[in-house]
């Protein structure tokens, strides 16, 4: 409790009368005067707005005053004005008066920027009563944001309107709060998204919170005050509630109540300017009259009017007024209405002007000072409330002057009080001798109390401790509260961990979550292995990671078991050990797998344990946990002994691999399992990818000779060329072979896969064969060449009997008529009637069947898919010598004929063609040779 009575006071106001501005003649303005009846009074938006009551004139105004003086009104109500409320950030007035006789008050909401008839639009008229009981209401307040407003009544309800106050169907109006007692005051605190609600009344102070529902209520206190003793002070105060009782003036947040100060008299009048408590209260000469709580005078009454600075203490305005009707802020000035009509501003000074009122101040401490009078010195400038710095100048060389005594208790003392002010440094060089730690550490312990030290400060401070062994101080120190550390944490683990005060620097690593900090001293200084995964296991998903690669090799070599069900746990469903959520309340996470297989460098058992956990509950794990599994299984199966363990094994590796995981990585998979001469994995793999040849040759290297055929008989119909390869593998052997050879050569022969002059080459190179392996072979191919040999020859004389045929049918038609004697049709097979066509080939047709089935006119429809067979291969016969002058040609032309030829060979140019015609008269063999008739080509091919 502060008593202002010690408080210096100042003048930092001019008051001056309000004077109607001056004529043209220049006479002096007379006073400005009010008219008469005026019951209510507020300002805002670059007015002062007055309220009054049914006077002679016979109308109920609301007036507005502006800066010019200028007076304008209109008819608000018909009896009287009881209340106004002027919003400061809207053109907004709702005003509560009476339009007929009796307790039937109107509340009506004014929009002063529309008009209606010349005067402000009104947008809402409702009655201001709680329920149907009719009372007189007391105090009004409106919410800047235009959704809450509050009326007090005299019987003790207050009436709440949320929403819209502006319109009837866009808010909702309830009772708020009912008592016994008048209610005198209300105000309304807006603090980020939350709303309170103070309610005063003569007896009690209640703070609601509207932005819950229900709306909860906190009684603060149990006393409360008059009318307008009551209001809200601005952010510099931290918008505390002000009420003004007769004996104190109390602060008050919406959950508890804060200072209060010592302003005895009985007040009438409390407002809030610009950092400034305004107390209207009686004059201590008068006696006191009251209304509720006995807060207004009779006009004969003397008033005074003060001003308070609660920040620097002092009272910066004093004076006596006569009968103050209310006192209103606006232009940048306070404005005080007395009875009288009149108006009173108060001006604040300049900064000059106060700054002079106090040198004489400061010279006086200056001289107490040289004096060494610092005692008096300290109390004089506060005070007159001298500045921080000024104090604080006199802290220091009051301190220098008690250590140059010799009081270096004292002299620390002094020096506490410059913190904030004075450079610390200036005071830790003075005590850094071993013999004054202890002044040292009170001095350091207060800076960080003051926030107000540095990352060197909390080190020296905590090497004072520990040279102290003052473990007591040191645990007080690092234990306090999260919003009561003064210090940089991390700064304070480095020095405890040096110091060797392990348990304290991972206390503050744990409480501060400074996990690196914790995890490197747990692991490196303390070797506590299982609390640091326990605490790992705590952390959030990110952090558990990252602390996983940085420690896991370490943690997996002292804690293998522990840390592998860790990172199962990691890389499948994570959620901190710690968490208050509840199942299915926190979302797991889960991390890459294969990140993790380096922590497991050494520990192959723990490794295949974590590899086939993820395979079989993630079936989408990387790569390259599938890759490092098998790797593992292959490693096992080779170096194990026993051979039930070793067929567990190896059936597991191919298991794995026919898994269908290894189509990406199909060489990599195939190399493992080379690498670890895995035979079944590697023919698997073989035959996945069908290389079919590597297969025989993988039994081939083996000498797996029955394996051999076994590939070529499987495979064969898919890659011929095995066969070929088989017999040369057979061939090159040494050792008897001749059942394969003939296994070999049965299907060669069988599906004519090789020339036989290739076999008996292919065979010379092995001794071991003998003609008796091939006999049967080349016994039943010249038998069935000779077959051939002797179709074709038949095929032949046939052939030259028909082309003499030909020739004479070709000379007789030539030579002789051709009589038709066909009666019937040759597609029909119907008796022949005109018009019929008849070709010389000996067929007739009826004339709609020729043109029915024929593609030409000039060929017989029954001969024609034998004639097109003769030239087709005419045709194919003259391409072909087009070919081979093409052929000859690039031959000449090109670098690598040998490439030219293979080229031919592969399009079928060398394949056997023969020509057999008769010669024609006149013409020689030679001639015929060289220029070959197309009159029958016969193709054959033989297999050589």
């Amino acid at each position: 409790m502060a008593a202002y009575l010690q408080w210096r006071r100042f003048v930092f106001f001019d008051r001056e009368t309000v004077k109607e501005p001056s004529g043209p003649d220049g006479v002096g303005a007379k006073p400005f005067t009010l008219p008469p009846a005026i019951t209510v009074c507020d300002s805002g938006r670059g007015s002062l707005v007055f309220g009054d009551i049914l006077c002679g004139a016979g109308r109920c105004q609301i007036w507005f005053l502006p800066r010019s003086l200028q007076l304008s009104s209109f008819q608000a109500y018909k009896l009287r004005v009881t209340h106004l409320y002027q919003l400061k950030q809207h053109s907004i007035l709702v005003s509560v008066g009476e339009d007929e006789e009796g307790i039937n008050p109107l509340v009506k909401v004014w929009n002063l920027e529309k008009r209606d008839g010349g005067n402000p639009l009104c947008t809402r008229i409702f009655p201001a009563i709680p329920g149907n009981k009719p009372t007189v209401v007391s105090c009004l307040t409106v919410h800047e944001n235009l959704n809450f407003m509050a009326i007090g009544f005299a019987d003790g309800s207050v009436v709440l309107t949320k929403g819209d106050i502006t319109r009837d169907r866009h808010s909702k109006t309830q009772i708020l709060h009912e008592g016994s007692y008048p209610v005198t005051g209300l105000a309304f605190r807006q603090s980020g998204k939350t709303t309170h609600l103070f309610v005063v009344t003569t007896e009690n102070i209640q703070s609601y919170m509207l932005s819950v529902k229900d709306y909860p209520h906190l009684e603060l206190d149990t006393h409360g005050c008059g009318l307008r003793c009551s209001s809200l002070s601005d952010p510099s105060q931290d918008l505390q509630f002000i009420v003004a009782g007769n004996e104190c003036v109390y602060l008050y947040q919406p959950d508890e109540r804060g200072p209060c100060f010592a302003f005895e008299g009985q007040k009438l009048i409390v407002h809030w300017y610009r950092g400034y408590l305004i107390i209207v209260s009686k004059d201590r000469k008068t006696s006191p009259k009251s209304e509720f709580a006995g807060n207004e005078a009779q006009n004969s009454d003397k008033q005074v009017l003060n001003i308070y600075d609660l920040c620097n203490k002092f009272i910066a305005y004093s004076s006596i007024f006569d009968d103050i009707v209310d006192v209103l802020a606006e232009w940048g000035s306070l404005y005080v209405l007395t009875r009288d009509g009149k108006i009173h501003v108060l001006q604040e000074k300049d900064t000059q002007t106060k700054l002079e009122a106090r040198k004489y101040v400061f010279l006086l401490v200056c001289a107490l000072c040289l004096k060494n009078l610092f005692e008096m010195a300290i109390n004089l400038a506060k005070s007159h409330h001298l500045d921080s710095d000024g104090l604080s100048e006199i802290f220091r060389q009051y301190g220098d002057h008690l250590y140059n005594k010799g009081n270096h208790d004292g002299a620390i003392q002094q020096y506490i009080r410059t913190i904030g002010k004075l450079e610390p440094s200036y005071v830790i060089r003075k005590f850094l001798d071993a013999q004054r730690i202890h002044n040292l550490t009170a001095y350091l312990q207060m800076l960080h109390l003051q926030s107000l030290a540095n990352a060197d400060h909390t080190t020296l401070l905590l090497n004072c401790y520990t040279k102290l062994k003052d473990s007591s101080k040191l645990e007080e120190f690092i234990k306090t509260s999260e919003s009561e550390v003064h210090f940089d944490v991390e700064t304070a683990i480095k020095v405890l961990r040096q110091a060797g005060y392990y348990s304290h620097a991972v206390y503050l690593a744990e409480k501060h979550e400074h996990h690196e900090w914790y995890l490197k001293i747990q692991l490196e200084d303390i070797k506590n292995y299982q609390e640091a995964l326990h605490y790992i296991g705590k952390l959030p998903f990110e952090q558990a990671e990252s602390n996983m690669k940085r420690y896991g090799k370490i943690l997996m070599h002292h804690v293998p078991n522990e840390t592998t069900e860790l990172l199962k746990i990691l890389c499948t469903d994570y959620r901190p050990s710690g968490s208050n959520e509840g199942p299915g309340m926190l979302e797991g996470k889960k991390a890459n797998s294969e990140e993790f297989i380096p922590v497991f460098a050494n520990n192959s058992r723990e490794l295949k344990a974590f590899l086939e956990h993820m395979t079989e509950v993630q079936a989408d794990s990387p790569q390259g946990v599938y890759d490092t599994l098998l790797e593992l299984r292959l490693q096992n199966w080779a170096h194990e002994q026993d051979e039930q363990i070793r067929e567990k094994l190896h059936n597991e590796a191919l298991t794995l691999l026919k898994s269908g995981r290894f189509k990406t990585v199909f060489d990599k998979a195939l190399v493992l399992c080379q690498m670890h001469s895995f035979k079944d994995g590697v023919l698997y793999l073989y035959e996945q990818g069908k290389l079919f040849q590597q297969i025989m040759h993988y039994h081939m290297q083996n000498e797996q000779y029955k394996k051999v055929i076994e590939v070529c008989e499987l495979y064969g119909d898919q890659e011929a060329c095995l066969w070929e390869q088989a017999l040369g593998y057979f061939a090159r052997k040494e050792e008897n072979c001749k059942e394969y050879i003939a296994a070999v050569l049965k299907h060669i022969e069988n599906k004519n896969l090789m020339p036989p002059l290739l076999v008996v080459q292919t065979l010379a190179h092995n001794s071991t064969a003998t003609l008796s392996v091939i006999k049967d072979y080349l016994v039943n191919k010249l038998q069935k060449q000779s077959r051939q040999i002797e179709q074709d020859e038949q095929r032949i004389q046939k052939y030259r009997e028909e082309t003499t045929r030909i020739r004479l049918e070709i000379e007789e038609l030539k030579a002789s008529p051709k009589i038709f004697q066909k009666t019937k049709c040759s597609i029909c097979t119907g008796a022949l009637e005109l018009p019929s066509v008849h070709f010389l080939c000996g067929h007739s047709f009826h004339q709609h069947c020729f043109e029915s089935y024929s593609e030409s006119d000039s060929e017989c429809p029954t001969c024609m898919p034998e004639n097109r067979k003769v030239m087709d291969m005419i045709r194919a016969q003259e391409q072909k010598r087009d070919l081979h002058d093409q052929f000859q040609h690039q031959l000449k032309c090109s670098n690598d004929g040998f490439s030219v030829v293979a080229d031919y060979f592969g399009r079928g140019v060398f394949n056997k063609l023969t020509l057999i015609t008769d010669l024609p008269s006149g013409k020689t063999a030679t001639t015929i040779e060289a220029g070959l008739q197309r009159e029958l080509l016969i193709h054959t091919k033989r297999s050589t």
